[in-house]
């Protein structure tokens, strides 16, 4: 399992993670539906950005506390109504992204792991969230609004006839929409990163 090493566990390295937090935090504010996709209530940000860039530049381990800091950020400003559910489950998404592109870029850090590692963190967080939804997510959502699945699988059979079922709505409406979103946030991830990453590997 990789860990950050003393040696790189510094104040300074611990700076750079903050301020990469607070990043991401702010970018949970810009944010956009894909109506043509999937329901208004599900948008797109680039707030995993600077946890990507801060696993490949850091470590894996750093893409995690990242991830940590910007959902701690938003109970603790934004506060939530989903009884911390829905941040728990942003930061295990978050995470999993993180840190199984940052574990792949780490081993041998050349561009073309770069991109192994996004496309595979980009399948293991839809993954991961299709699962959260079906099981947690969708249930905790109509319970906590008092409405019933049917309203959220109605939303998606507006977009495609072909969902039926709260099933057919993760495979058809969920999972394109996280493959999409893993797809804008890798592509910005490899357009930037060498221009960054020079300012965070700086002692």
């Amino acid at each position: 399992m990789y860990t950050i090493s003393k040696d790189t566990w510094n104040t300074k390295t611990m700076v750079k993670i903050s301020v990469l937090g607070v990043i991401s935090f702010i970018l949970m504010f810009f944010e956009f539906p894909l109506p043509w996709l999937a329901p208004t209530f599900m948008k797109v940000d680039i707030s995993d950005l600077p946890s990507l860039i801060g696993a490949f530049a850091i470590g894996p381990m750093a893409g995690v506390i990242i991830q940590f800091l910007k959902n701690l950020l938003n109970v603790l400003i934004e506060g939530t109504t989903t009884a911390v559910v829905g941040e728990l489950a942003n930061f295990v998404v978050g995470s999993v992204f993180a840190y199984t592109a940052g574990i792949i870029y780490h081993r041998k850090k050349t561009f073309n792991r770069a991109v192994v590692g996004l496309i595979l963190g980009t399948v293991a967080m839809t993954v991961v969230i299709t699962l959260a939804n079906y099981f947690i997510m969708f249930p905790l959502y109509a319970k906590l609004m008092g409405l019933d699945m049917q309203v959220f699988i109605d939303m998606g059979k507006a977009i495609n006839n072909n969902i039926t079922d709260l099933r057919s709505l993760m495979l058809m409406s969920v999972v394109p929409f996280n493959l999409l979103k893993g797809i804008i946030v890798t592509a910005i991830t490899l357009l930037i990163y060498k221009k960054v990453s020079p300012i965070l590997k700086k002692q």
